[in-house]
């Protein structure tokens, strides 16, 4: 008997209600789960004594339960006149309760009447879409269920909470200055999967306060019996449910089978009870080998302050860390600032539970080893936060890899993304008016953290006769701060360079100096202004430069190219960066394309504009190093003869690694990997 409406609008129709309780007649029909899996949160709130309004009953068995264990001042109301009837004949006996049929729109009750509304499903199945009609009908049903509730009198809504329902509860009742708490619906795990498509269900309770202007808003999320958390904002509650809701759909899609290559990777977020910020973020990496029972899953956790890494960050890493510990299917698991987290053990005790829950199918009684780098979860320590005007909040942060403490500026709206590091080295520094000496923690201007870095630096090779120019002067353009390591590194390793440093955001140099130990002096400027603004000036006024770098990050994240901004690429400017070049010099651009079609496009317009190009693929990376030799470059060297220009190249990337390892403020300096860096490079 299919008793599913044709179209959603049908939800709102008291005919299609009439005709549905006529065929499911007198068996009833439990909207979002049985009395048993909702009476721990409905009575955490209704009393024996309260006066209960329950909308949309239905044939819902859930008043006549309550009813059952003492709660019985229960009106029941429902738009279908044919339920009503049923429910009326089903519960003679219970003569306290009644049962009236009425539009939840426009009911008849006086103000005040009742303590407890409760609706189970009702919202849901009226609020069908966004459409302006619905949204009124909602809007008057929320009215008359505030119109009917006492003062301190509380709606309780079992809902599936999709989104435009969240956010509407959310928008109405906070509006409106009612505190609104948030409860999941938690039911057996087996009989969860049991179900062809499941949902997970929630239970909002509202509670009706005396209007006042500018109310305080009031949001809680309550995770189990003993834990209410308040939070800050309706986008944290959105967070929440939306969390939950996938990690029910993707635990549902993983037990039944595995992933295919054309489902991609399934990524997971797991909030903690104390708190409504993720505390791991799990992507689950399926293969599809043939492997032995004991090697068909496995959890691997990465240790603090390396979710970043290419290994453990892209989808492509993930793929070879599987394919690295043998595993047919491998959780990996990151860990989320803004967590403590004590040990190994404690977060394998803390998750056992839960990503068994992703186990592939038909697992059977194994042990799921737990596997991480090492023996240590890393420690990680937030030395600062703040808001960028033009990327939003962001973290200085120091996490210890290795040994080494390194330092980060992470941009909140990209946590994966590591947007300046640079390691930190002990120095000791005399007292005022002393000898006592004090330790202090500085950045090594030595190091490069990022490879693409050191490819940039490597990238110097191509220009003739470094070593020659490098004893006089050498005029470098930096477009893009970050940090301001890159530039540091360059002012500290090579006296003779003169840099110009540019940046949009007067916010970064303000991070670059207060956290990253950035100086500026005549050998290194800093200029705030648009890039293109400052290569266009350049242009007009025809200066020109030895080396001109983008290091530039592309603030939208949709457009396929993270690094540089399409607009650095285009064939106007690209002109112009070829007229700015000294006839010796090069440009180096750091290329982070994950789209193939436009990476091709922008190496095929570069190709229209200089003389000759090569690449660089940045290992374990997306990025990837471009060194253009300016249309005006002397023709007498074979840019062609491969084997000779890499020979060349080498031999003037070892000149730099001497020039840098004479100024190293520390025995670890980072010139080593400059040579590397110009091993096998493409001729674009």
């Amino acid at each position: 008997m299919d008793l599913l409406p044709r179209h959603r609008d049908q939800f709102r129709s008291a005919g299609y209600w009439e005709e549905f309780f006529k065929k499911r007649g007198k068996k009833s029909f439990e909207w979002y789960g049985e009395y048993a899996d909702i009476c721990g949160i409905l009575h955490k709130y209704v009393k024996t004594s309260d006066k209960i309004l329950m909308v949309g009953c239905g044939n819902s068995q859930l008043s006549a339960d309550m009813y059952d264990i003492g709660l019985q001042a229960i009106t029941n109301v429902d738009i279908s006149d044919v339920v009503i009837k049923q429910m009326k004949e089903k519960n003679k006996d219970r003569t306290e309760m009644s049962f009236v049929k009425m539009d939840v729109t426009k009911m008849d009750f006086e103000a005040g009447s009742f303590s407890t509304v409760i609706d189970k499903g009702t919202l849901d199945a009226l609020f069908t879409d966004k459409s302006d009609d619905v949204v009124k009908t909602v809007e008057k049903m929320f009215a008359e269920i505030g119109r009917v509730l006492r003062v301190g009198g509380r709606y309780i809504c079992v809902s599936l909470a999709q989104r435009h329902i969240l956010d509407k509860i959310m928008d109405y009742f906070v509006g409106i200055g009612w505190p609104v708490r948030l409860h999941r619906v938690v039911e057996d795990p087996d009989k969860e999967l049991e179900k062809e498509f499941h949902m997970p269900v929630f239970v909002f309770v509202m509670t009706k306060f005396m209007p006042m202007p500018n109310p305080i808003k009031i949001l809680e999320v309550c995770y189990n019996e003993d834990k209410i958390e308040r939070v800050s904002s309706t986008d944290e509650v959105v967070a929440v449910v939306e969390s939950m809701q996938h990690y029910a759909l993707a635990r549902q899609q993983l037990n039944k089978r595995s992933l295919d290559a054309n489902d991609g990777q399934i990524n997971i977020e797991l909030f903690s009870p104390a708190s409504s910020s993720p505390r791991y973020t799990m992507n689950v990496v399926d293969r599809d080998v043939r492997v032995s029972k004991n090697r068909k899953f496995a959890i691997f956790i990465v240790p603090q302050g390396r979710e970043v890494e290419w290994l453990f960050s892209t989808d492509q890493g993930r793929v070879q860390l599987a394919q690295s510990a043998g595993f047919k299917r491998l959780i990996v698991v990151a860990l989320h600032r803004d967590q403590k987290y004590d040990s190994l053990d404690a977060i394998q005790a803390e998750l056992s539970s839960k990503v068994m829950e992703l186990a592939p199918p038909n697992l059977g009684d194994i042990k799921v080893p737990f596997l991480s780098i090492g023996d240590e979860i890393g420690q990680r320590s937030i030395k600062h936060r703040g808001t960028n005007k033009m990327t939003g909040d962001y973290v200085i942060e120091d996490v210890i890899t290795e040994g080494d403490i390194m330092r980060r500026l992470i941009f909140l709206n990209n946590p994966m993304v590591v947007q300046s590091e640079a390691r930190m080295t002990k120095v000791q520094i005399k007292k005022k008016g002393g000898k006592n000496k004090t330790t202090k923690m500085v950045v090594d201007t030595s190091h490069l953290a990022c490879q693409f870095h050191v490819g940039m630096v490597a990238g110097l090779a191509f220009v003739e006769d470094f070593q020659k120019l490098s004893e006089s002067r050498i005029d470098i353009a930096l477009i893009g701060l970050g940090g301001g390591s890159l530039a540091m590194y360059l002012h500290d390793a090579y006296p003779n360079i003169y840099l110009d440093a540019i940046d949009i955001d007067p916010d970064t140099l303000q991070i670059a100096t207060d956290w990253f130990d950035f100086q500026a002096d005549d050998h290194l400027r800093v200029f705030i202004c648009d890039g293109l603004a400052y290569i266009d000036k350049l242009a007009k006024q025809g200066l020109k430069k030895h080396v001109i770098m983008f290091d530039v990050d592309c603030k939208d994240m949709s457009l396929g190219m993270s690094c540089p901004p399409r607009a650095f690429v285009e064939k106007e400017v690209l002109e112009k960066v070829d007229k700015i070049l000294h006839p010796e010099g090069v440009f180096i651009l750091n290329l982070s394309c994950r789209n193939k079609d436009i990476e091709k496009e922008v190496l095929d317009e570069m190709k229209t504009v200089f003389r000759g190009m090569f690449s660089k693929q940045v290992q374990d990376d997306v990025n990837k190093l471009v060194y253009a030799l300016p249309s005006s470059r002397s023709h007498s060297q074979d840019l062609k003869d491969a084997q000779l220009l890499g020979y060349n190249l080498r031999r003037t990337a070892g000149i730099l690694q001497d020039l840098m390892k004479s100024r190293a403020a520390s025995k670890k300096d980072g010139s080593a990997g400059l040579v590397a860096m110009l091993e096998d490079l493409v001729i674009v």
